[in-house]
């Protein structure tokens, strides 16, 4: 059987707000402060010291001391004067690694090696990966026609809402019969071809089509 078709215009996905209120530093110094403090309390069991925080950023102890005024005033630390390793982050604190849509890469790996483990590992944010000044959304795939491309059914495309696409990219089409389907986009001299990529599906012929997105991305959950 054919794929099933989105019918309609691809709706942007709604986004709830979350409820627990979060609270971001400032700036790019007060933030490498609070994830160095972050990741210094997880490996030792306690905070690190002011002279500690001093060295691992090249300034000075009066500095350190000053950052840290700021920060406890705005309430995303809490110290206590009378001893050295009191240093505590806010609960409501959201340093850039700790949004959702960053994962930890912790190292490289090739088909039949071992893993090159990275010594300082490094965050990748997905929000910045698919960033499009078009905007993007994502739509769930249904059907096998493009599967060739490795693109399976069950499968999520990050869509760029560009409406000019090149030829050979996998775009969102909208067809004159108000059917939505993802196919690679090619322009022929009289006729705009929308190709399957699977032999089990014929091209799509058409003078005219709504392009909806260009497909920048694939999510794939093992199942």
């Amino acid at each position: 059987m054919p794929p099933k078709r989105i019918k309609g215009r691809p709706a942007r996905p709604s986004v709830q707000r979350a409820r627990k209120r979060t609270t971001r530093p400032a700036t790019p110094r007060q933030t490498e402060i609070l994830t160095f403090i972050r990741d210094y309390s997880h490996r030792n069991g306690y905070s690190p010291t002011y002279d500690e925080i001093a060295a691992e950023f090249g300034i000075s102890k009066v500095t350190v001391f000053e950052h840290l005024t700021i920060l406890e005033g705005r309430g995303l630390l809490t110290k206590d004067r009378h001893r050295a390793r009191s240093l505590q982050l806010a609960d409501h604190l959201q340093l850039p690694d700790e949004r959702p849509s960053c994962l930890k890469l912790v190292g490289r790996i090739a088909a039949g090696a071992p893993i090159e483990a990275i010594e300082h590992p490094e965050t990748i944010d997905l929000e910045q990966v698919f960033t499009s000044r078009y905007g993007v959304y994502v739509l769930e795939v249904r059907g096998d026609s493009m599967i060739d491309d490795n693109i399976a059914d069950g499968d999520y495309v990050v869509i760029e809402q560009r409406t000019t696409p090149t030829n050979g990219e996998t775009v969102v089409a909208l067809l004159e019969d108000g059917e939505a389907t993802l196919k690679r986009y090619y322009r022929e001299k009289n006729r705009i071809r929308l190709q399957p990529a699977n032999p089990k599906y014929q091209p799509i012929y058409t003078d005219a089509v709504d392009i909806q997105g260009v497909m920048i991305g694939l999510i794939r959950r093992t199942r």
